[in-house]
């Protein structure tokens, strides 16, 4: 979830402060390394990239100090290649004659380098964003047109992308240089000022320049001049005449996509990061290594704290149930304690962090190194030290999650287990991945309603439980951990079969339960849901359409008909949902909750 910018004006001038004003404002999504270029009249390119924080680098690099016509400034966030700053973007082709950078994956990124590489480029990093640069310079080097060579660069290039490039010395009548820029999937806006055009992958870093904005639609490709941008359909490069329009609701409201909360905007992006991390998946080298260290593992464990931990709670499910193959989850202080002294070298230890730092996880990390068991790590931040203690590692591609409470990162963890369980199932068909996205985002239409009535049923309680059972068990956890973390009201997640032993004492008039119930589980369920009624509680229930369990639940919230397995991951977008909804009308922001941080660093 990179960001980009690129800028066109009508006369050379100190273009550095711009591109350092534009990055600052992209900053928010989150960034590992920051780079900018800047084109004079004469065609010369001034490309100064490194790792690190935007002041940090430029005390460094000088960016302010950059002129020209064109530029192009790129916030990156690692997917593909490890931050470090040949890595870092902007990219040069071969020849220096090109620049450009880009925002999402590429995910046929290594067979494309395989074969620029055998074309004779000179192909300097292994990050995806420069396979972009060198798909038009295949095309280039063909004696095509700028456009027609992004045209047929975007046939190669496969995934979610959005890319901005320049070639040096290009220019029309009038001696102006153009910027081009296409939309696959990623987000892109163009801005329109009196004597300069803009483009970004986000809207708040165009703010400052104009606020005469263009949407760019997937398929679309954009010529920048300083005076008028020309728009074209990337199938045929048909024109398409597009009104700007004004954009008035300010710079906080820009920034969180029109949304009110970072919350409420990253559970919205759930079905574009889910769909990021499939891709990846489907076309990465990294998954074949990793399934296998899982394959082979005499004793499987995955480890993690906190959301994460939970997320190990549905995958261990997953493998059990699809993949038949045993896989224990721990929390990684249990682990150390208790387990780790066990381990032998023909064990696998799965460690999951989103941040990759989390002190817990890595203290566990370090005690299974001295053990000598294979590190497998699931994370969300590249460079992180998970990933450098990891035998083998699989990126989380969420891009940056700025709201505390992790919702995309979870449910990307979850995804992934499923994803690994189903690349290695005993039994059943293969889960078609590319509806998933899809799916989500009919979960999350078609149940935002029905959550907003059930967060006003549960407002006035400040304790309740939310149960689950079999793979439902650690989405009721996490579900519960939302409402604990962001409501301050209490809330336990745990197995449903458990509750009769003891916690079924706390019922008692209209005391809330929520079940979430995958659809093999119901007539256990059922069970469970008139224990609590007959005690007088009222059950609240998730699940697929099910006239059993509607007639036994006091409030019914129906996820989509699908398959069992992902049932479970569509009954977290609900929970998440509750959450918010319920935080909100406490007059809490979610987004920084009280006592907590992103990243726990300490024991």
């Amino acid at each position: 979830m990179c960001g980009i910018f690129g800028i066109v004006t009508s006369n050379e001038q100190p273009l550095g402060n711009i591109l350092l004003d534009a990055s600052r404002r992209l900053a928010y999504r989150g960034y590992d390394s920051i780079g900018c270029a800047t084109i004079d009249k004469e065609g010369q390119i001034d490309l100064r990239k490194d790792v690190g924080k935007i002041d940090e680098v430029n005390k460094r690099l000088r960016f302010d100090t950059m002129k020209g016509q064109r530029g192009i400034v790129q916030l990156r966030w690692a997917t593909f290649g490890s931050p470090s700053q040949v890595n870092a973007q902007p990219h040069l082709d071969s020849k220096a004659s090109l620049v450009g950078a880009h925002n999402g994956n590429i995910v046929n990124n290594v067979s494309l380098r395989e074969e620029f590489i055998a074309e004779g480029m000179i192909v300097r990093g292994t990050n995806d964003g420069e396979s972009c640069v060198h798909a038009v310079e295949r095309y280039i080097n063909q004696g095509h047109t700028m456009i027609e060579a992004i045209r047929k660069a975007a046939r190669d290039l496969e995934g979610d992308y959005a890319f901005v490039i320049a070639l040096r010395n290009e220019q029309n009548a009038s001696g102006d240089c153009p910027l081009y820029a296409i939309k696959n999937g990623s987000g892109l806006v163009v801005g329109i000022a009196d004597q300069a055009t803009c483009v970004s992958s986000d809207l708040p870093s165009i703010l400052p320049v104009t606020d005469r904005i263009l949407r760019l639609q997937d398929g679309e490709m954009v010529a920048l001049w300083p005076d008028r941008v020309e728009i074209r359909l990337v199938s045929t490069g048909e024109l398409v005449h597009r009104t700007p329009e004004r954009f008035t609701k300010g710079m906080e409201v820009a920034q969180k996509g029109g949304y009110v909360h970072f919350m409420e905007k990253e559970i919205h992006e759930q079905p574009y990061t889910v769909a990021e991390l499939t891709h990846w998946l489907a076309a990465s080298p990294h998954v074949d290594p990793f399934v296998k260290a899982l394959s082979d593992a005499q004793h499987l464990y995955f480890v993690g704290c906190g959301t994460s931990y939970h997320a190990c709670v549905v995958g261990a499910a997953y493998f059990n149930q699809l993949a038949t193959i045993p896989a224990i989850a721990v929390l990684a202080p249990q682990f150390t304690e208790t387990l780790v002294h066990t381990l032998k070298p023909t064990d696998a230890v799965v460690f999951v962090s989103q941040s990759g730092e989390t002190k817990d996880v890595l203290n566990a990390v370090n005690a299974t190194r001295l053990a000598g068991a294979q590190i497998l790590g699931i994370l969300n931040v590249l460079g992180s030290t998970l990933m450098h203690a990891s035998n083998h590692y699989l990126p989380l591609a969420c891009g940056y999650e700025i709201s505390v409470p992790a919702t995309k990162t979870f449910l990307n963890e979850a995804i992934l287990f499923l994803y690994l369980a189903d690349k290695l199932r005993r039994h059943g068909s293969r889960i078609d991945w590319g509806t998933v996205p899809d799916l989500i985002a009919e979960t999350l239409t078609a149940t935002d309603s029905a959550a907003r009535h059930t967060a006003n049923l549960l407002n006035p309680h400040d304790e309740m439980y939310y149960l689950g059972y079999g793979v439902t068990l650690g989405i009721a956890m996490e579900g519960a951990l939302k409402l604990k973390e962001i409501t301050y009201a209490h809330c336990e997640g745990m197995l449903s079969s458990e509750f009769k032993h003891g916690p079924l004492s706390a019922v008692h008039g209209d005391y809330p339960v929520l079940f979430v119930a995958a659809p093999q589980d119901a007539a256990m369920m059922v069970n469970h849901i008139n224990e609590v009624a007959c005690r007088g509680g009222r059950s609240i229930v998730i699940a697929a359409p099910s006239k059993l369990l509607r007639d036994n639940a006091d409030e019914y919230l129906p996820l989509p008909d699908t398959r069992q397995e992902l049932i479970a991951l569509l009954a977290v977008l609900p929970l998440q949902l509750i959450s918010y909804y319920m935080s909100t009308s406490r007059g809490i922001n979610p987004d920084f909750p009280r006592n907590l941080s992103k990243t726990i660093t300490v024991d």
